[in-house]
């Protein structure tokens, strides 16, 4: 902690105890083995994003392959899918957490729809700033495309990717359907915020009418 600069001590501290809180509701169910998993999951995704900062901080012009290797963790997906299990009841056990460190298919394919449906709107709508690296810039010179071309590569990963989380649903699953769930639920916040522009940066209809569904003006079942 001492050794990080102050403006960084603040939100690490505050991360540290959401952990330490999740360890103590999870003691007295014999649960709390499950945060070191999620800890794990979050130091994966904090080496991505040191990875990326160092390439802008050298000026270091990543190849398609080494951006992609690498915008797959810094997406975030597979340590919110970890990260999700913890709160989950005996349907998670030390097994699904092995799984899921593992890299399984479902999780990679809603990374790989999140980050390419992510990288696609960023670039039409130029939301990186200039010094950063974008996966669609890397792909459009190593490979001497045109943007379009390279929407339409990353679209055929994206079909591709959805076809790999139905196959994964399809009977007898790897997992309990309940864990699956997690990473098919993550892959469709994806289709709704970007299925038709860029419902994250700025808010449209599907985002706000989904959100009004969900939480104000629920169906009673």
């Amino acid at each position: 902690m001492n050794q990080l600069p102050d403006y960084m001590k603040i939100s690490y501290k505050a991360l540290l105890d959401v952990y330490e809180e999740m360890e103590q509701l999870l003691a007295n169910q014999g649960r709390q083995y499950r945060v070191e998993y999620a800890k794990k999951a979050m130091i994966r995704l904090a080496q991505a994003y040191l990875l990326e900062a160092k390439w802008t901080h050298q000026n270091y012009k990543p190849t398609f392959e080494e951006f992609r290797d690498n915008a797959l963790p810094t997406s975030g997906y597979a340590m919110l899918a970890i990260t999700a299990f913890v709160g989950m009841g005996e349907v998670i056990t030390p097994k699904t957490f092995k799984w899921a460190a593992s890299d399984p298919k479902i999780i990679k394919a809603s990374t790989i729809i999140c980050r390419f449906m992510d990288d696609i709107a960023e670039h039409k709508f130029n939301h990186r700033r200039e010094d950063d690296c974008s996966a669609i810039e890397c792909y459009m010179k190593q490979y001497g495309v045109t943007a379009q071309e390279a929407y339409n590569e990353f679209n055929k990963h994206i079909e591709s990717s959805w076809k790999d989380v139905n196959e994964e649903f399809l009977k007898p699953t790897e997992m309990p359907t309940p864990v699956l769930c997690r990473s098919l639920n993550l892959a469709r916040v994806m289709d709704v915020l970007y299925r038709e522009g860029d419902g994250y940066t700025h808010v449209g209809k599907a985002a706000k009418g989904g959100i009004t569904s969900l939480l104000i003006d629920p169906i009673q079942i």
